[in-house]
């Protein structure tokens, strides 16, 4: 009985010192209820890749607009929304079923091999953590994407996700990537052009039409299909089945082909953002 006793302590004793050393790599919660009105002037991913780039001896240019979402076309709102997060305005910050699903498939492959992670999470990720795949990492974020629920509104989420993910090398933000990919601002993109920057987003360094043109078109159409199939497209000329998902998050990328960045001024102030209300699944269009 002793014995069993003390292990039961040391079980006890284990589980509040991993949940310490998950607290305390948490940001403050003040500085993620500060979201509502304001922008980030940083975040955990842009520190490790410029941390990347020193550690390589080379520069970091970061390119970045703020824009607000009122200013970014519609289709790469839905292209986002059906290829990250379908359930995005019904879920509280956790999509259960699909990080169960993300582990099972973890499990067959043997490896960190599927997200299963939401809009929410992704920004929590993005914003304070790094692109390492950890189960600390997770539950971490986990934590985070409740707070981002309890303190923003959807619109506000989904405003800073598609202003601070990154979309290539130095590129930050759909206004960027925008300009970047296709010359023009977020809120002129039509929804072949939408539907490319979304298929990037899961490996922007890899599925880039500067680095593998094929690559990129063969994501693109998968989400133009998910796009259809989510009701804001016409479905006509689709097969039944989505064409295959495009490979594991992070993998080793070539550099991109060589260009000239289009120039972007500093981050603008955060509009002001009306006090959060349920959100409605947005209508098809």
């Amino acid at each position: 009985m002793r014995l069993i006793g003390r292990l039961l302590l040391v079980g006890v004793l284990g589980a509040f010192a991993l949940f310490g050393y998950v607290w305390m790599g948490l940001p403050g919660r003040g500085d993620v209820h500060a979201l509502a009105g304001s922008n980030p002037g940083t975040t955990g991913v842009m520190r490790q890749r410029e941390a990347e780039a020193r550690a390589a001896g080379r520069s970091s240019p970061r390119i970045q607009s703020w824009v607000p979402i009122s200013r970014m076309s519609r289709h790469l709102v839905h292209a986002v929304l059906s290829s990250e997060d379908q359930k995005f305005f019904g879920h509280q910050g956790v999509d259960w079923d699909a990080i169960e699903k993300s582990v099972q498939e973890d499990r067959k492959e043997r490896r960190f091999a599927r997200g299963g992670s939401t809009i929410t999470q992704q920004l929590a990720k993005n914003l304070y953590f790094t692109t390492h795949k950890s189960l600390v990492r997770k539950a971490r974020e986990l934590i985070v994407a409740r707070w981002l629920e309890e303190d923003l509104s959807k619109r506000r989420i989904l405003e800073l996700y598609l202003n601070v993910i990154e979309w290539g090398d130095g590129v930050y933000g759909a206004e960027a990537a925008a300009q970047r990919y296709f010359g023009k601002p977020a809120s002129a993109l039509d929804a072949d052009e939408a539907a490319g920057l979304a298929a990037m987003i899961p490996n922007p360094r890899r599925i880039n039409p500067r680095v593998d043109a094929g690559r990129f078109a063969r994501a693109q159409r998968r989400v133009v299909w998910l796009m259809a199939h989510a009701g804001y497209l016409s479905r006509s000329g689709l097969g039944a089945e989505p064409p295959p998902e495009p490979v594991e998050e992070d993998e080793p990328a070539p550099p991109e082909t060589p260009r000239e960045p289009i120039p972007s001024g500093p981050a603008s102030p955060a509009e002001p953002v009306p006090p959060a209300t349920p959100e409605p699944t947005p209508s098809p269009v």
